[in-house]
């Protein structure tokens, strides 16, 4: 949103037009500004149309008005013919609607972690024998 005062032009875009006038307006640091917001002219779509979207994963179905464009069909419980639009994710299958979150481990991410967290414990506790045999065998050699 762009904020310009009244003698800028318009450019296309929504707008702010800030006036100091008096009526509806907002008082900010004692200046009474009116907020007019201008918006673009017919650049909605206007077909509208009832349309069926299908979830079949979880065998769940809505009729809705939509623009999306389908060449499937499908009779609806009330006996009409609406168009068909396939969707593979849905509220009835979305892990965060339902409540069951999965983490799902394709790559096999957490196994990679879980490896290289064993092999710095190794090589952290081969180290610390290193160091332990090494002050052993200083220790043997001050004695002898």
């Amino acid at each position: 949103m762009v904020v310009r005062d009244r003698e800028s032009s318009y450019t296309g875009a929504d707008v702010v037009k800030i006036t100091t006038v008096w009526g509806r307006a907002l008082q900010y640091w004692g200046f009474l500004i009116q907020l007019t917001v201008i918006m673009k002219k017919n650049i909605h779509p206007e077909d509208y149309r009832a349309v069926v979207f299908s979830d079949e994963a979880a065998k769940f179905a809505f009729l809705t008005k939509s623009t999306a464009k389908t060449s499937e069909t499908i009779k609806w419980e009330d006996g009409k013919e609406y168009p068909l639009v396939k969707v593979q994710i849905s509220s009835a299958s979305h892990p965060f609607f339902t409540g069951e979150e999965k983490i799902i481990d394709t790559e096999g991410r957490v196994d990679r972690f879980k490896a290289r967290f064993a092999r710095a414990a190794e090589r952290k506790e081969a180290l610390a024998n290193k160091a332990k045999k090494a002050a052993k065998a200083a220790e043997k050699s001050k004695k002898s």
